[in-house]
């Protein structure tokens, strides 16, 4: 599945996690200012308080000493801090001492038979309690559970015992078959399911196990014979007793049920939009992984529990059905409805399950025996050629590409309007949201590029990218909070956690390292044999591993190189000494807050590449040495001026040099830029900003390298300075440190102002160019350089009064829109702008310039708005979120209206899932007092054990940390210094 992210993705990166810099516009007080487009008051009900305390001039220490502001903020949590006690009462009972007369008395014999006799008869009774089991003696009899039952068994819902205790399911039962027929009704919300499963019963068991969640199972029968269900809602498991063991082979197990059709992402869920004539439209999806196959019919809901599938569908003549397989047959039924069987699917887990039911249009073309296949809503009918088309191109490459072809005969790529993800890999059916599949007339290269690169992720399902995606990867997983990318998980809440840049981006990183380490194809043929070795199988990682190992000439072993990357959590920091011909290389897992991490003595194997002046630019020119321990000698046969290790920054690793080694580098740089590639430029800038976060290199150094950025022309060195400072003016920003950040805004124009100044406002079309114009440009406007925002609503202005036949570039089109959008008439104008327009990337650019208003009140509509689903998609609250969270006005507000709103919030999103991660993340990752992050702590507190014990809510307290340290040790320097 591709995660969702904006255009610059609200992921971590260095010193504060948010998405790539959208840089918020120059700060105005707009509060005054009636709006051109009218808010009823009505809908304006949130009273902002708390965290907004901290207002522009008013310092941390300010509200330190404010107790009563303190404890509104604390009010504001719904938090009660009770003193419990409880007094130890002594309660002394006394007793007459009897005086002994210092003699004993002889006990009868008769005293001592009925002693032995009563002695017996206590004693029987002590062993009936102890043996007898499951039984308490009460009033009523034995009537209790014995509690050492209860604390093995959890109890289902109508109170018997649940027969199975873990949270994965048993493995003495596997699914052979499913057949499923389903029944949608759009207008109640509502369906009607009905699934037969033929099941083998691999190990004689007396219980059947599986998952279902909100369902209302209405009847089971198992071989025709009805039984009885229990649930356990807290694991979504169902189960079947049976009072003898079920004997080894298949079986058919047989499920009524109905359910609601979702409200939130996942499952079987209810979609809406309304078309271009004003009408709403319906439509139901579905999103299953990678738990929720479950909500919609009862399964064995685990990626091992392969199965076929057959699926019926039940609709309106008015819609059509798409499932994962061709349609087999359309039968008419009573009452207007038809019913389409699809084909019987390959072997595939139940999280790549997917059927649709709505009014959409396709466009097809045959390609490699398979029907490839695009649709849309019929208003969007001329914007699917491009995704057609290059589908083709994909499907066409990866066939040779991995020789083995597509195995199933079609090829379904669908664009659904309310889609949370970016897309999801279903077999046969892949699912999209429309901006990243649909592509207007006026989109550009960019919108293109954005299209292409998901679709070749989803069709191959392997992640391509690479400078930004390494560096965002680094910086989460430089975090205490981060995990191995291999790494267990026990509960679902953990399972949708592992869907996170660590997980995708780390993954995909040390996958290109390795690409880079083995020679001549090795990593193609390796995954050529893995593919066709475990078709359609579950695999473990060591499976690739000795696939790419038996294919290897190189004396390398594969499996014990990358276990290195995969079992560890974090990443490792090479330090390198040079003397004269001998190089000390040093690693050590790498952490920005080094303070509060414990001892660890994680090693990995690390396939070292590096350049020196002699040779630098050519890949021919790479030399490797592997570093396996925690120090070794490099050897050079001759001197050099410098070193430059992690060649194009392959690597997933980032690289420290002593001060003389930093010199050279630099001193190189400042004398030609292009001595190194520029992806090597864009690693160096990288690294020094990373380090100097950790303290590794002061802030001074920094500037130092940044003195040659003068003479920087490429997109990838540029942007990421550009980020970079970016971050630290928003920081500096949200502290309210006014001089410093003036000052930062002038040490930008200086090193970037004559580029900036540049620029053109036409029609370009490379992308390269268009990425940097637009980085440019968008920090121009938002700092107010070299009259960019003048420029910027003269284009609005124009676009605007001829009818938007004046076309704005696309890559243009966010940073002259959020100018706009500073206006109460160019915030109404993009709003009917945003209602009425069919072009997803317009929309999506549109709504980013919405939430960047500095007005408190459209603020506040919108984070309603977008909450509630009315006028702006709730998929989109999370971009609503990060885009207010950039700009000062906004930022505290948003991260009020997160606390107050946190239940319905999830209720729409599940705890753990990418949405929850970036809304955390964008409201919190700017923060850097103390006041703030004890805020954070209480309210994270109160949410629970399941809240408080999320990830993300880990890495927003460490990020908060972070920052808080940033600002206390380079405050001093940026102000000696910019």
């Amino acid at each position: 599945m591709e995660t969702f992210e904006s255009e610059r993705a609200p992921l971590p990166r260095n010193m504060i996690e948010n998405s790539m810099f959208e840089e918020e516009p120059d700060v105005v007080d707009l509060a005054k200012e009636s709006p051109s487009y009218p808010i009823d008051s009505d809908d304006v009900v949130y009273e902002p308080r708390s965290s907004r305390l901290l207002v522009r001039g008013l310092g941390e220490n300010d509200l330190d000493e404010d107790e009563e502001d303190y404890e509104s903020s604390a009010r504001l949590l719904g938090m009660s801090f009770m003193n419990r006690s409880s007094n130890q009462r002594s309660i002394a009972s006394s007793y007459p001492r009897q005086q002994h007369s210092g003699s004993c008395l002889k006990p009868s014999t008769k005293t001592t038979v009925v002693g032995v006799l009563i002695l017996v008869l206590v004693a029987s009774m002590f062993m009936v309690i102890y043996f007898l089991p499951g039984c308490t003696f009460t009033r009523k009899g034995c009537q209790k559970t014995n509690s050492t039952m209860d604390s093995i068994y959890p109890i289902s819902t109508s109170g018997e015992r649940f027969p199975w205790t873990e949270l994965r399911l048993p493995p003495s039962v596997h699914p052979v078959h499913y057949n499923i027929s389903l029944h949608p009704n759009l207008a109640l919300m509502t369906f009607q399911g009905c699934v037969s499963i033929l099941v083998q019963v691999l190990h004689e068991t007396k219980n059947i196990v599986l998952h279902s969640s909100d369902m209302n199972i209405s009847k089971v029968t198992f071989e025709g014979k009805e039984v009885h269900v229990l649930e356990y809602k807290p694991w979504q498991q169902i189960a079947i007793k049976f009072p003898e063991d079920l004997k080894k082979g298949q079986y058919v197990l047989n499920i009524n049920y109905t359910a609601k059709l979702s409200n939130s992402y996942d499952g079987f869920y209810n979609s809406s939009y309304v078309d271009t004539n004003g009408t709403k439209r319906v439509l139901a999806a579905t999103q299953f992984e990678p738990l929720a196959a479950r909500k919609a019919l009862p399964c064995f809901n685990e990626p091992a529990f392969k199965s076929t599938f057959t699926i019926k569908m039940t609709r309106e003549r008015k819609y059509i059905s798409l499932s994962n397989m061709p349609k087999v047959k359309t039968t008419d039924l009573k009452n207007e409805l038809q019913e389409d069987e699809f084909e019987k699917s390959v072997q595939m887990s139940t999280y790549l399950v997917a059927f649709i039911v709505a009014e959409f249009i396709g466009v097809s073309n045959n390609v490699s025996k398979t029907m490839v296949s695009v649709y849309a809503i019929p208003d969007k009918k001329d914007q699917v050629q491009y995704a057609l088309d290059t589908a083709c191109k994909l499907l066409k490459f990866y066939n040779t590409f991995f020789d083995n072809d597509y195995p199933l005969s079609k090829l379904d790529l669908v664009a659904i309007p309310d889609f949370l993800a970016g897309a999801m890999e279903n077999w046969g059916l892949i699912t999209f949201r429309e901006t990243t599949l649909l592509v207007g007339s006026n989109s550009s290269s960019v919108d293109k590029q954005l299209v292409t690169s998901v679709v070749a992720h989803e069709l191959a399902h392997q992640d391509i990218e690479f400078l930004n995606v390494r560096f965002k990867a680094l910086t989460k997983d430089a975090l205490n909070s981060s995990h191995p990318v291999s790494t267990v998980v026990s509960t679902p809440e953990q399972v949708e956690e592992m869907f996170d840049s660590v997980s995708y981006e780390k993954g995909a990183s040390i996958l290109l390292m390795l690409n880079a380490t083995l020679t001549d194809g090795e990593f193609r043929k390796g995954v050529i044999e893995y593919l066709q070795k475990y078709n359609l199988s579950n695999t473990e990682s060591e499976d690739l591993w000795n696939s790419l190992s038996q294919v290897s000439k190189q004396n390398l072993s594969v499996s014990e190189m990358m276990n290195t990357w995969t079992v560890h959590k974090g990443f490792p920091l090479v330090t390198v000494k040079k003397n004269g011909t001998q190089v000390t290389l040093t690693q050590e897992h790498f952490l920005l807050n080094a303070e509060n991490s414990t001892d660890d003595s994680s090693l990995w194997h690390i396939p070292l590449t590096y350049v020196n002046d002699s040779c630098s630019f050519l890949s021919s020119c790479k030399q490797v040495f592997h570093l396996k321990d925690k120090t070794a000698t490099l050897k050079l046969p001759d001197q050099v001026k410098w070193l430059k290790f992690n060649f194009r920054n392959d690597g997933f690793y980032i690289v420290h040099y002593d001060e003389e080694g930093w010199k050279n580098l630099i001193d190189a740089l400042k004398g030609d830029v292009n001595v190194l590639s520029c992806k090597d430029r864009a690693a160096l800038i990288n690294n020094i900003f990373t380090l100097s976060s950790s303290g590794k290199v002061s802030f001074r150094q920094v500037l130092n390298l940044m003195d040659y950025i003068r003479n920087e022309t490429e997109t990838a060195p540029l942007t990421e300075a550009l980020f970079q400072l970016g971050q630290i003016y928003m920081l500096l920003d949200k502290r309210s440190e006014l001089t410093l950040a003036s000052r930062m805004t002038s040490y930008i124009d200086d090193h970037f102002g004559s580029l900036m100044a540049g620029q053109s406002w036409n029609l370009e079309s490379s992308v390269s160019k268009m990425t940097l114009r637009s980085a440019l440009l968008e920090m121009a406007c938002f700092l107010n350089i070299r009259n960019c925002s003048t420029q910027a609503k003269h284009l609005f202005d124009q676009w605007f009064t001829s009818n938007k036949t004046s076309l704005i570039p696309s890559d243009l089109m966010r940073t002259v829109f959020k100018v706009a959008a500073q206006t109460d008439e160019g915030w109404g104008k993009l709003l009917d702008t945003y209602k009425h327009s069919i072009n997803d990337q317009e929309k999506h650019k549109t709504l980013e310039a919405l939430a960047s208003t500095q007005d408190i009140r459209k603020i506040i509509w919108i984070l309603q708005k977008s909450l509630d689903g009315s006028e702006i998609q709730t998929q989109e609250f999370p971009l609503v979120i990060n885009a207010i969270c950039k700009n000062f006005a906004g930022y505290l507000y948003a991260w009020d209206f997160v606390k107050e709103n946190w239940d319905k919030i999830t209720q729409k999103f599940p705890v753990g899932s990418f949405a929850i991660q970036s809304i955390l993340m964008s409201a919190t990752s700017q923060f850097s007092t103390k006041t703030h992050l004890t805020e954070t702590q209480n309210f994270f507190t109160s949410l629970g054990t399941k809240g408080s014990q999320m990830r993300i809510v880990q890495e927003a307290i460490e990020t908060i940390k972070f920052n808080m340290r940033w600002m206390e040790k380079n405050l001093n320097t940026l102000q000696r210094w910019l």
